[in-house]
């Protein structure tokens, strides 16, 4: 006699590292724990699907936005949606998943759809403060509505529960790394902005720093994460300002560099709260204001409020705002000290545990 086949989990997300890392850190586990999973995805979220254990099945949909293209482009977006969910509805048939768990992102849309259609338990996992136009879509029409940044700003009559943002197993192993605070000796501040947006961090922070005491200056060892266009600029405003830094495009051990700062000043993705909190450091969040609904200002909001972090719109950033602040920070161990406490009591370092625990009591509750 055959054994019965494993459950399957159905995992939608769009293609963005914003929403395959939550999906990837879910299946994961999902797999650890004896499950069957399938990814559902567009080209763009193939390209971070090789991050997913190699057991993962990967179905790739056509992405449909009305954002993107000309007039006949969009025009064709319903019928490739409708395709879309026509598709999944026959893979379902073929292959039923216990459970649908959608990230955000347009390539959601065929899979949630096909499960309310089909009456298969659905969960969304929203990673912002603000919700995203598919996951606002369907909040109402799923039976879990987990939150990765509270508060969350969510439909009236949607109940969120906080699960958290999973974070990478390198910021894990630094979870909770005991803080040196500031003090007369070389100090570390990372400057992180991620590759949307961060030229105006390439603008004001080299100037805002210039502009510290010359005490203060000299103990710096700065790290700053500048585009590629930007780095010669910002290397020669340090070097101009005597300042010790050393500027990347991109820094691969940002768990590390994290761990061993004073002082973090970062744009407010949610991935970078969650690994700012996780960790637990001191934190200057400047809000990318151009990003949709002002979602970075959202996911600012808990971490600033538990007393972790100082937030400073982009309308409000000049050098001087910035340079009070940082000093504000440096020149009070004591405070520094409770900020990166307060910033460690806000981390959710069990994120994707809550993210498993909640499709597995779906999936009991629907059976």
């Amino acid at each position: 006699m055959a054994a019965p086949r494993q459950p399957l989990l159905l995992i939608a997300a769009g293609g963005t590292g914003g929403h395959m890392f939550p999906a990837q850190a879910l299946a994961e586990a999902m797999v650890r724990r004896g499950w069957r999973v399938q990814l559902s995805t567009d080209a763009r979220g193939a390209r971070y699907a090789g991050g997913f254990p190699h057991v993962v099945t990967v179905t790739e949909v056509a992405s449909a936005t009305f954002a993107r293209g000309g007039v006949l482009a969009r025009a064709a977006v319903p019928f490739r949606v409708a395709g879309g969910i026509l598709g999944a509805v026959w893979s379902g048939l073929l292959d039923r998943p216990v459970v649908v768990v959608g990230f955000g992102g347009y390539p959601t849309i065929p899979a949630l759809a096909a499960a309310v259609l089909t009456r298969v338990p659905r969960m969304i996992h929203e990673q912002n403060g603000v919700l995203g136009k598919v996951n606002r879509l369907f909040a109402r029409r799923v039976d879990r509505f987990a939150c990765g940044t509270w508060p969350t700003d969510l439909p009236q009559g949607v109940a969120g529960v906080h699960s958290g943002n999973p974070v990478r197993a390198a910021v894990l192993e630094r979870a909770g790394a005991p803080y040196i605070a500031p003090g007369d000796y070389p100090m570390s501040l990372l400057v992180i902005g991620g590759s949307q947006g961060a030229r105006i961090l390439s603008d004001v922070v080299p100037a805002a720093l210039a502009g510290l005491p010359e005490g203060l200056r000299a103990r710096l060892r700065i790290a700053h994460q500048a585009r590629a266009e930007d780095a010669a600029r910002v290397i020669a405003a340090y070097a101009e300002a005597g300042l010790d830094a050393e500027v990347q495009p991109f820094f691969a051990d940002v768990p590390r560099r994290l761990s061993e700062a004073q002082l973090v000043i970062s744009r407010a993705g949610a991935s970078s709260v969650a690994d700012i909190s996780v960790i637990g450091r001191p934190a200057i969040l400047i809000p990318y204001a151009a990003a949709t609904g002002d979602h970075q200002t959202a996911n600012a909001r808990g971490l600033v409020d538990a007393g972790g972090a100082i937030l400073i719109p982009e309308s409000r950033l000049t050098a001087e705002t910035l340079r009070d602040q940082v000093a504000l920070v440096l020149d009070n161990p004591g405070a520094a000290a409770q900020m990166a406490a307060s910033a460690l009591g806000y981390g959710i370092p069990d994120a994707t545990g809550r993210l498993v625990d909640l499709v597995e009591a779906l999936v009991k509750d629907k059976t």
